[in-house]
């Protein structure tokens, strides 16, 4: 096994870690969200065979499918293949993915006696699987790996509602309701989460990403009062590691100050705040990643170049841009178009705070009130 202090050395100059460190260096990196997986045949014949748990649980499965993208697209980074439910699903939470739904909870919690379903994660005993894949990645990867977690609210999310939800009812009335109850959940999934990550990177992850991907559903001040403190611990407690701490949520474009506030190195944007007004939100100092809609990846290579141009435009050279989607790949895309994308960041992109002549911000157009509308 890789000496992890090894391994982070021989990637420390790599362009994404440079960006994510806002360090000079010659070319935008690129990465996906969901790249592993998801729109690769390749990905699809192993599980022709194998349930997404087996693949997980099976380090050399897991390993393989994190590696498939980079074999295919050249991206900058590779991200570790497993799911944000993993750690809860080994604790014997009753959790299971299912095809087109996602995380489904046997016995949500719902009430104080339910917490002490929820024991601490010993990484090492729980889930070895995650860490001897993160091992064997760590041995064949030429890019930075990124290990991850889900955030507090986003797995609280699952095990109370139990399961996906688009209005999260029965979250936020514990949330409102019970915030005792809430804030015990929360300070538990925050310890398990930190327990992930500093396993991951213990065994070579160079840089890691908390998904706070539902945290856009919560107000501000509901965020900031329910939510931010136990994020940022997670963050806070991470960073003893020295490795970049990224932060990412959908439909966060109103939170993206606070979620850099939280502790983050790296603030990710989705597609519905254009980028260079999520800069305007974030601090100085703190890096921004994103943010093409992954929808626009289904579209003719013309209207794709023209919006990867318009994210290179409005992120405008700065070195701590780290480019990607602003949500996962979707499965139906098209993989050569994810390699082209690819080729044009490298190539258009810039990194000295100028922007390449060829590449335009596309125009936000708005129409004049009338009288008749």
């Amino acid at each position: 096994m890789a000496d992890p202090d090894v391994v982070r050395a021989r990637h420390a100059d790599s362009p994404f870690l440079r960006a994510c460190r806002g360090e000079a260096h010659e070319t935008v990196p690129v990465w996906f969200m969901r790249q592993a997986g998801r729109a690769l045949a390749e990905y699809r014949e192993i599980r022709a065979t194998h349930s997404f748990e087996e693949v997980v649980h099976t380090p050399e499965l897991a390993a393989e499918v994190t590696l498939q993208p980079i074999r295919r697209y050249g991206t900058d980074a590779a991200i570790l293949f497993s799911d944000i439910v993993t750690p809860v699903q080994a604790l014997g939470m009753g959790v299971t993915i299912q095809p087109g739904v996602g995380p489904v909870v046997e016995e949500p919690i719902r009430t104080v006696g339910d917490l002490d379903r929820l024991r601490p994660l010993e990484p090492e005993a729980d889930v070895p699987f995650v860490l001897d894949t993160v091992s064997i990645l760590v041995d064949e990867l030429d890019v930075p790996l990124i290990g991850f977690a889900g955030a507090p609210f986003t797995v609280a999310s699952y095990l109370v509602e139990g399961g996906p939800s688009r209005s999260y009812t029965r979250t936020k009335a514990l949330m409102f309701g019970d915030p005792l109850t809430w804030h015990r959940l929360m300070d538990k999934l925050a310890d398990i989460t930190i327990a992930s990550l500093r396993a991951q990177v213990g065994r070579g992850a160079s840089a890691v990403q908390l998904f706070d991907s539902w945290a856009g559903a919560l107000h501000p001040l509901d965020y900031a009062r329910h939510v931010e403190p136990h994020s940022a611990r997670v963050l806070d407690a991470l960073a003893d590691l020295d490795v970049p701490r990224i932060h990412f949520g959908v439909n966060t474009g109103e939170l993206l100050g606070r979620m850099a506030a939280a502790g983050a190195d790296v603030v990710g944007v989705d597609w519905r705040t254009p980028l260079d007004e999520g800069r305007a939100r974030i601090p100085v100092g703190v890096g921004i990643q994103g943010n093409l809609e992954p929808a626009v990846c289904l579209a003719e290579w013309d209207e794709v170049a023209a919006r990867v141009d318009d994210v290179l435009a409005r992120a405008g050279g700065a070195p701590d841009h780290v480019f990607n989607l602003g949500h996962g790949v979707l499965p139906p895309t098209d993989p050569a178009i994810l390699a082209r994308i690819v080729e044009r960041v490298h190539t258009l992109g810039r990194t000295d705070g100028t922007v390449d002549e060829q590449v335009r911000p596309l125009p936000i157009e708005r129409r004049a009130a009338t009288e008749d509308a």
